[in-house]
């Protein structure tokens, strides 16, 4: 799936929650023509009175405002509220005929049953597969839905056998599960696939839906926007990414070896036989030491040394998560490629680049900055640090104690204002702008403006963060080389593992034919 995006990443989660209708299956369009067959023919039967409204239902906005993704029974009565009328509920077992909340929503049951008798189940393209490749790469699975229905939908559809567990309409009823938008059914799907929310991801194309996940505090929510006329509402309600499809949504393994380390930098000469090198390197954990205040993490004079020569002999940048300006103030070399910002901000000797994404969001990051700062001022150890595009709170000097609150802190800020999405690495949380963009990206793009993504060039990154391994998985597909710089092994994408910055700087010496300054 060439145009698929990483999404779901098995080190970050272990269970995905598909919504149905919309999301899986189009039942939403048949569901939206039986609850207009509903509530059209009930209106027009109903004797005008003061304060009704007897307008026919549309199936878009009516639909999408009162119905989608709710329990039936709460569907009928938004709407009819809306509508000023206000019917008694009733008992479950009402048959159609009866006037009463339950009355009417058996009544729409029916219609929906006898089009799905009439016209089966479309299964929407990608959905199939992408549950395939999830239970290949070790995700289990749920779907999660509000319709009484699901048992016949799913036999419909054949899709039976696809999902580790169901909790539909009839199951919350008899666990005396609120539905949504409360997220009572969605976490109670996590518990029976034993899965803790925080390690759970939801798909939903209706605002309750998302609005559920947000409040039940999953790992990640993606809204599905198939009309092209939901995303703005979805992202409003909670959602962390918005896709127009599940073609879009790709996945990432988890590796289950760290990688080798790397005994000899000539283990890397037979790569280079008639190729040259393209560096890239990461600044914090990879060419100094971390410290406790990333103010103090200062190039030694012999590492400053070993990337000026580097720079003299190939393309070398580097990309880090600190702003721009304050990187290349702490290397100081001229000859250096600079990516700011995880790649969002670049300069180099006629080279520039500023995503115009980021830009957008200087304000909100503004607002999510000035919210955590807000909640967290009593916090003991917190650091929160307004970089040009992003918000980084570091949690290195905060007790394992206070943890939880500063979580909690940044993922509010983040879902109080929209188009910012967390990332996190060596005790710190970020707020970056969301956009598809990463120090994977940054690298193949720095490698075409560069005249450098041709066969003669073997591109080297070098990081030692979560937020690495984009850049890793990138070079891992254009057949580059991937190494993470770790005291301890990891898994990693990465193709083989230094331990200290020292060892990089022995590396550098030998791409270089130099000796270590001593």
């Amino acid at each position: 799936m060439p145009d698929a995006q990483p999404v779901f990443f098995r080190e970050q989660l272990d269970a995905v929650l598909f919504d149905l209708d919309g999301v899986i299956t189009r039942t939403a369009e048949i569901h939206a023509e039986a609850w207009k067959r509903l509530f059209d023919t009930y209106l027009k039967s109903r004797p005008a009175a003061a304060g009704e409204d007897h307008s026919p239902f549309d199936e878009t906005r009516d639909y999408r405002r009162y119905v989608d993704g709710r329990p039936r029974v709460k569907g009928v009565k938004h709407f009819l509220l809306a509508r000023g009328i206000d019917l008694p509920d009733g008992e479950p077992d009402d048959p159609p005929e009866r006037e009463t909340l339950y009355g009417l929503g058996n009544r729409k049951n029916a219609s929906f049953r006898a089009l799905i008798e009439q016209r089966g189940v479309v299964v929407y393209d990608c959905a199939v597969e992408l549950l395939q490749r999830l239970h290949r790469a070790g995700f289990r699975t749920a779907v999660v839905t509000a319709s009484k229905n699901c048992d016949l939908i799913l036999e419909k559809a054949g899709l039976d056998g696809l999902f580790d567990v169901r909790l539909d309409g009839v199951e919350a009823e008899d666990l005396e599960l609120a539905g949504k938008p409360d997220p009572d059914t969605f976490v109670e799907a996590a518990h029976q696939l034993g899965c803790v929310p925080e390690r759970a991801a939801v798909l939903e194309d209706a605002t309750a839906g998302v609005m559920a996940a947000s409040r039940g505090h999953f790992g990640l929510v993606i809204g599905i926007d198939r009309t092209g006329r939901q995303r703005d509402a979805l992202l409003e309600k909670g959602a962390d990414r918005v896709f127009d499809n599940l073609c879009q949504i790709g996945i990432q393994s988890a590796q289950t070896e760290p990688p080798p380390l790397l005994e000899d930098p000539r283990q890397l000469t037979d790569r280079l036989v008639d190729r040259r090198p393209a560096l890239f390197l990461d600044y914090d954990g990879t060419l100094t030491p971390i410290v406790e205040r990333p103010e103090d993490a200062h190039l030694s004079t012999s590492m400053r040394r070993a990337l000026r020569d580097a720079a003299q002999r190939m393309p070398l940048a580097l990309i880090s998560g600190r702003d721009l300006d304050d990187v290349r103030s702490l290397v100081g070399l001229e000859q250096v490629i600079y990516a700011g910002s995880h790649g969002f901000h670049i300069r180099g000797p006629e080279l520039r680049l500023e995503r115009p994404e980021g830009m957008d969001a200087l304000d909100d990051l503004d607002r999510a900055a000035n919210a955590i700062e807000e909640r967290l001022e009593n916090v003991d150890g917190v650091r929160i640090e307004r970089k040009r595009f992003a918000v980084a709170v570091h949690v290195r000097q905060v007790s394992d104690a206070d943890l939880p609150r500063v979580q909690e802190a940044v993922d509010q800020a983040r879902r109080n204002v929209d188009g910012l999405r967390k990332t996190a690495g060596k005790r710190v949380f970020e707020l970056r702008p969301d956009v598809d963009w990463d120090k994977g990206r940054a690298v193949r793009w720095l490698l075409s403006e560069l005249k450098l993504d041709g066969p003669d060039v073997l591109p080297l990154y070098l990081g030692d963060d979560e937020t690495d391994e984009d850049a890793f998985r990138a070079l891992r597909q254009m057949g580059g080389i991937g190494i993470l710089v770790a005291e301890d092994a990891r898994p990693s994408a990465a193709d083989y593992r230094l331990r200290t910055p020292a060892e990089v700087e022995t590396l550098l010496r030998h791409l270089t034919g130099g000796e270590r300054d001593e």
